[in-house]
């Protein structure tokens, strides 16, 4: 599975992540714009509550009775003239991509944004068979003509780039000789995508949502280059992930209340397209073949199982817009194509804890992703399990970290050790404490309490605590009654 492109030890890559100050800057700027827009087109829905129940509902009964509404979904589309394939993983999808396109003898695609794809390693297996990818997102075509360096969110892939790296990138590939003003450049790369759209043998788009009934693909996007790409070249490939799949129209228009909101803060998307099958006869635009590749990936393993409530999951990105933690290590933070909540849940389902074990720790278990997600999966909760797997289950946590928590455990639950630890900490604290009453700087070599002086100035310990306080304020009372 090409899920991870980072496979470099977790602390690694959030130590190189947190030493990056334009990333960090860029993503916390991001969340706040993004949460309050969010806030204020959910506001306007005074049944928003209502609205996400339902979603939940919906999404539940999709996967309790997927196997019905995948045969459903490819029955219909066959029905509208469109080719069916199922891929069970990522190197079955990428052959089947390109035995179509070897069949139509393609030398060049162009493809609007699909983290499915990214999930899979299209662009990679294509174009060392010789196939010209182009990417036709402006987030996505600036990361690409970058060499391929990672998204870092799921909406805004390239939100990690400063505009003068974008200008110098494009100087250097593409001969732009412009400025760096936003506008100028986007219509440079407009021109070269329109020119591009128009060579392309295959347009390779990806699936918001499947309608079953009908056999139609969606595709929401703010820059039109979904509909570029699925309407004018001669060939269409979609790729669907098994979960994508609603029942009907009713039921997509529920999903639609819930995605445009919650992924970019409005009421709705600049562009929604539709795709049943090729054009038919009159039709003034649309493919001559359509082609579905409908992707598991390690899907199926999930369904049925204790995080099955995570493939409700409708790639909004809303969870890692409230995140503290995406906040600070970013999207590369991660290592995974999937970040924040949603991915540090994700991934490790589908590559294992061997791979991406640590990913569950990089939560507050605050819930605000909880809180925040429009399907209402239990984010937090479902990190907590993972957790719970690797310590009890499969014990891949260190000897000495498990006899560290177990020892405090014993503190913590009897009361009279837990009040002599806690004095005898509070005094050891003062007795090496600066002119602040902070830990001092060496500290911040120290195994463990490394870990809290690093980031942030921690104070010392009362010696003197609300449960003394307490238990002096009842002696008085009680003598008081007396």
């Amino acid at each position: 599975m090409a899920l991870i492109y980072d496979n470099r030890p977790y602390k690694t890559r959030i130590k190189e992540c947190l030493a990056n100050d334009f990333a960090q800057k860029a993503i916390m700027k991001a969340q706040d714009v993004f949460y309050e827009k969010r806030n204020n087109v959910v506001g306007l829905v005074p049944e928003w509550l209502d609205f996400r129940a339902e979603a939940a509902s919906l999404r539940d009964h999709v996967l309790n009775n997927l196997d019905y509404y995948v045969s459903q979904f490819a029955e219909n589309a066959e029905k509208a003239g469109a080719h069916v394939y199922f891929a069970d993983d990522d190197k079955d999808a990428t052959s089947i991509a390109l035995e179509i396109l070897r069949k139509k003898e393609a030398k060049m695609i162009v493809k609007s944004k699909t983290i499915l794809t990214e999930e899979i390693a299209l662009n990679e297996v294509l174009e060392e068979a010789g196939i010209e990818v182009n990417e036709t997102d402006l987030a996505e075509f600036i990361l690409q003509t970058a060499d391929c360096n990672p998204p870092s969110h799921i909406v805004v892939p390239a939100l990690h780039f400063e505009r003068t790296r974008i200008r110098k990138t494009f100087a250097e590939k593409l001969g732009y000789t412009g400025t760096e003003d936003p506008e100028e450049m986007t219509h440079f790369v407009r021109k070269l995508v329109r020119e591009r759209f128009l060579k392309a043998d295959v347009g390779v788009n990806g699936c918001n949502f499947a309608v079953a009934a009908s056999g139609t693909c969606t595709i929401v996007s703010n820059e039109g280059n979904g509909r570029m790409s699925s309407s004018i070249p001669k060939t269409q490939m979609i790729f669907v992930g098994t979960e994508r799949i609603v029942p009907d129209f009713k039921a997509l228009d529920i999903m639609m209340e819930m995605l445009t909101r919650s992924a970019t803060g409005a009421k709705i998307s600049n562009y929604f397209s539709m795709m049943t099958g090729p054009a038919k006869s009159g039709e003034a635009d649309g493919p001559e073949e359509t082609h579905i590749i409908i992707v598991d990936n390690g899907r199926s393993g999930i369904l049925g199982g204790e995080f099955q409530d995570m493939l409700r999951c409708i790639r909004c990105g809303a969870c890692m817009n409230i995140c503290p933690v995406y906040r600070h290590v970013t999207g590369h933070g991660y290592g995974s194509v999937y970040p924040g909540p949603m991915g540090a849940v994700l991934t490790p389902l589908f590559v294992g804890y061997e791979v991406a074990g640590d990913l569950p720790y990089a939560s507050t278990l605050c819930g605000a992703c909880t809180e925040n997600c429009p399907v209402a999966i239990p984010l937090h909760e479902l990190l907590m399990k993972h957790r719970e797997i690797q310590a009890d289950v499969i014990k891949t946590r260190p000897a000495a970290e498990k006899a560290a928590y177990t020892a405090a455990g014993k503190v913590f639950s009897n009361a009279t050790l837990f009040d002599l630890g806690t004095k005898a900490g509070a005094i050891g604290m003062k007795m090496i404490a600066n002119n602040e009453g902070n830990m001092p700087e060496w500290t911040k070599v120290l195994p463990v309490l490394g870990g809290w002086t690093q980031a942030k100035e921690m104070g010392t310990l009362s010696i003197k605590k609300f449960r003394d306080v307490y238990a002096e304020h009842e002696k008085k009372r009680n003598k008081e009654k007396k």
